[in-house]
């Protein structure tokens, strides 16, 4: 496989209503350079609660392996394909 060549990966990520206010998303395609499909999201109008966003995330492997790194620091829950069944 091609250093550059693209890749995909399926993720659910749990926001925590701390950070309904942050630009989490966002800074996957600014500061990471990855494409996001938000596939599904739950967000509650007055942020209530936890938020949910089913993502398709597009990039490089490296620029994946970052966005999910980013999403550790952050102390973000996530799930992919290995552990799909606990979604």
């Amino acid at each position: 496989m091609a250093i550059n060549q693209l890749a995909h990966k399926r993720v659910r990520i749990r926001i925590p209503r701390d950070y309904h206010q942050e630009p989490v998303i966002s800074r996957l395609v600014s500061d990471f350079g990855l494409t996001v499909n938000i596939a599904a999201a739950i967000l509650g109008a007055n942020a209530v609660g936890d938020g949910w966003f089913d993502l398709d995330l597009q990039g490089t492997k490296e620029q994946i392996q970052n966005g999910l790194t980013y999403f550790k620091d952050l102390k973000l829950e996530t799930w992919d394909e290995t552990n799909v069944g606990s979604w």
